[in-house]
């Protein structure tokens, strides 16, 4: 089943090395070697998580002689953004109208329970 292009950046983004790997591409291109350092797996294990950052279109790799430098390729980033600046929007009208319901029963006072004996 082949997914479509924002299931497969989400699915990219869903695993934390690989966002750790988009985090360090955001300072420029790295080699895999360089990409392996901070984690505790093999070079094939990262590989892997490469090959789905590619597959999804977040990064791109080439070769200069013996590196090979990883890029980062922030449209899909852009796209999975887009989505999501919908779902932002609706939490935002949504703390809106929280906020004026609390002014509201502020603005109200105790009913009850607040006389002295």
């Amino acid at each position: 089943m082949k997914l479509d292009p924002l299931s497969t950046t989400l699915h990219a983004l869903a695993d934390p090395t690989r966002r750790a790997i988009l985090s360090r591409l955001r300072q420029g291109q790295a080699g895999v070697t360089e990409l392996a350092e901070p984690f505790e797996m093999s070079l094939p294990a990262i590989s892997k998580h490469l090959k789905v950052l590619e597959k999804a279109g977040l990064i791109t790799r080439s070769r200069e002689a013996q590196w090979r430098p990883c890029r980062l390729q922030p449209k899909p980033l852009k796209q999975a953004s887009d989505w999501l600046e919908g779902y932002r929007e609706m939490w935002e009208q949504s703390l809106d109208r929280l906020e004026v319901y609390l002014q509201e029963l502020q603005s109200k006072g105790p009913k009850h329970g607040s006389a002295k004996r």
